[in-house]
């Protein structure tokens, strides 16, 4: 075999560091990459999680300041709550996106989920930004609300592990965890973007012009950014992994079926160790924080936003860190680390926040970005190394979705419920110290399968 073809092509998209010098034969013999097609891979995934991360922070930061009223309000002083819940709602969707997109994957390819989630994703988003109020359309308008949510929940549930496994059966030998990485920027660079936007519209509009009609844009703008993402994903192969599963008609007809008939331990281990970033990210991604320190502590929009960006830069820092150094030390120990560290930072993050000051709420965010990016960069990798081909994305999709439902369905809600029954938001922190130290007993019980080859795997 000769080693794969250098491209003297630079996409400056995608950040060498997360690739580095891909010239190294991937987990599947007899196939060969090129430097071009690990760029494409790379953007398509990336650009996905992007996607579907700006339209959750965009709908969460919404939900949080202004849904309760244009939508909930004959519910009083619970309609802040229902608004928020109605992000919760959709989570539930996303174990039936991954039965659904799963199946798909496992059975006709991972780039096909990639294209079918992206339609879904962006056209529930754009209806959003599309929708009448209560005041015009009357109780039809929260319902085709929460009928957008579970579509974008649904959607959702199988973007992930078809990015996620795209990434990482593409990857190197060796360096599973670097590219394993693009999809988990996404995460980060989706709430850079939507911070960004939402940034530019606090600074261009008046108060009264974004809660009439300026919150709509955002939504709206999500169209261009899918047909953006469509364009690079059908651009991009599919995965090796995938491609010789299909030429040796190695597939099997009910791939989840396999997955809880025979791995459902590893379904619950793998959602268990999710779960605690989760929950601890949607406190940042999930608006609670912004709207928190906004109305508690009349601070403005337009100045929180500026930190909010700086934040969810060093958070792709330390996802891309975290992702190269588990190849170096193995996922174990990154996880095991990361989780500590959340652990024990947790009630200081929130005695700090409880204090008002603006100084300290931005030390707060930068402090959190760091457990999450430990906890969340290597977790492709992680996830592909613990199934076997033939049902890998199945099984990673459904322990990623049930994850995220234990993690992070109500962590807005319940964050919201603690703070406004004790009057403070320390409350919080004993929810997240719970969650995180139970994602970091999982953690010690995991065995390291960093650098076995992912088409031999057995995932037991």
């Amino acid at each position: 075999m000769t080693p794969p073809e250098r491209s003297t092509h630079k996409d400056h998209l995608v950040p060498d560091e997360v690739l580095g010098e891909p010239d190294i034969y991937h987990d599947s013999p007899g196939k060969t990459t090129s430097t071009a097609e690990y760029r494409r891979v790379a953007m398509a995934t990336g650009i996905g999680t992007m996607i579907e991360w700006y339209d959750f922070f965009i709908y969460a930061f919404v939900a949080a300041l202004l849904f309760g009223q244009l939508f909930f309000s004959g519910l009083g002083e619970w309609s802040q709550l229902a608004s928020l819940a109605t992000i919760g709602v959709s989570f539930f969707f996303r174990p039936l996106g991954a039965v659904a997109m799963g199946h798909i994957g496992d059975r006709y390819g991972r780039r096909v989920v990639l294209i079918l989630t992206l339609v879904l994703m962006g056209g529930a988003t754009t209806c959003v930004g599309l929708l009448p109020t209560t005041a015009s359309l009357g109780m039809a308008a929260p319902i085709l609300l929460i009928a957008l949510r579970c579509l974008q929940g649904f959607s959702a549930g199988g973007e992930w592990g078809g990015a996620a496994m795209l990434s990482v059966e593409h990857a190197p030998h060796g360096r599973r965890g670097r590219f394993g990485a693009s999809p988990q920027v996404g995460v980060p660079a989706g709430m850079l973007l939507a911070s960004g936007v939402l940034a530019l519209l606090t600074n261009l509009l008046t108060t009264d012009q974004f809660e009439d009609w300026g919150w709509r844009l955002p939504f709206i703008f999500s169209l261009v950014l899918i047909f953006l993402g469509q364009w690079i994903r059908r651009r991009v192969s599919e995965s090796p992994v995938f491609a010789e599963l299909k030429e040796a008609k190695a597939q099997t007809k009910a791939p989840m079926k396999e997955v809880f008939a025979k791995n459902r331990r590893k379904v619950s281990h793998m959602a268990i160790i999710f779960m605690g970033n989760n929950a601890f990210g949607y406190m940042l991604v999930g608006g609670f924080l912004v709207a928190h320190v906004t109305k508690k502590f009349d601070i403005p929009r337009a100045t929180v936003l500026p930190w909010i960006l700086a934040a969810a830069g060093l958070w792709i820092a330390t996802t891309i860190g975290a992702a190269i150094l588990s190849d170096k030390l193995g996922r174990k120990r990154v996880f095991v680390y990361g989780y500590a560290l959340q652990a024990l930072i947790v009630f200081p993050v929130f005695l700090i926040i409880n204090q008002g000051e603006l100084p300290g709420i931005v030390l707060a965010y930068f402090l959190m970005t760091i457990p999450l990016g430990l906890t969340y960069g290597p977790l492709p990798a992680l996830y592909a190394e613990e199934f076997p081909p033939h049902i890998r994305l199945s099984g990673v999709s459904i322990a990623y979705a049930i994850g995220s439902v234990l993690g992070g369905a109500f962590a807005p809600t319940i964050a919201e419920f603690l703070t406004k029954e004790t009057g403070t938001v320390v409350t919080v922190a004993y929810y997240l110290a719970a969650m995180s130290l139970l994602s970091f007993v999982g953690s010690l019980f995991l065995t390291d399968r960093t650098n076995q080859p992912l088409h031999t795997m057995t995932g037991h």
